[in-house]
């Protein structure tokens, strides 16, 4: 397992399909993972800290566990099989979950929670830069900077 972080939320043109893009902590692959608009939104609103008035689903989930006396302690990118991805959510009480990719990152980004990645599923489905593509993420990265949450409500 490696582990990966969050660059951010975009909508994919001209489909118009939100992503989230994982990048590998050590190295140099990202892990391009189609979502639905409510998951972006709620990860968008997690990356950017943004505190919602009244608790939304993922943060209404990470209460519960912690008022259940556990704790989400690793979420994992188990597989990919055509082109589906597959998670688990790991429970400091050896409890282990199957979720889907967009939920389970937007839980870890509410409760602090590392994301690890399988080998075989970033060797399958990631994307590898160089030096000159660091550029093209610098842009991305300030793409993700201007947009709002609000831009994924259709």
């Amino acid at each position: 397992m490696r582990e990966v972080e969050v660059v951010g939320v975009r909508v994919e043109m001209p489909s118009s399909q939100p992503l989230v893009l994982l990048r590998e902590a050590e190295g140099n692959r990202y892990l391009p993972i189609w979502i639905g608009a409510v998951e972006a939104t709620a990860i968008a609103y997690a990356h950017q800290g943004t505190v919602s008035p009244r608790p939304l689903t993922h943060e209404l989930m990470a209460t519960l566990v912690e008022a259940l006396g556990d704790e989400l302690t690793e979420v994992r990118i188990v597989d990919v099989r055509d082109n589906v991805f597959y998670a688990e959510l790991v429970f400091a009480s050896g409890v282990q979950v199957s979720a889907r990719p967009s939920d389970s990152i937007a839980l870890a980004l509410r409760s602090g929670t590392r994301i690890v990645c399988a080998e075989d599923v970033l060797d399958a489905a990631s994307i590898s830069t160089s030096q000159d593509e660091d550029e093209e993420i610098e842009k991305f990265r300030e793409f993700l900077d201007e947009i709002e949450p609000e831009d994924f409500d259709r």
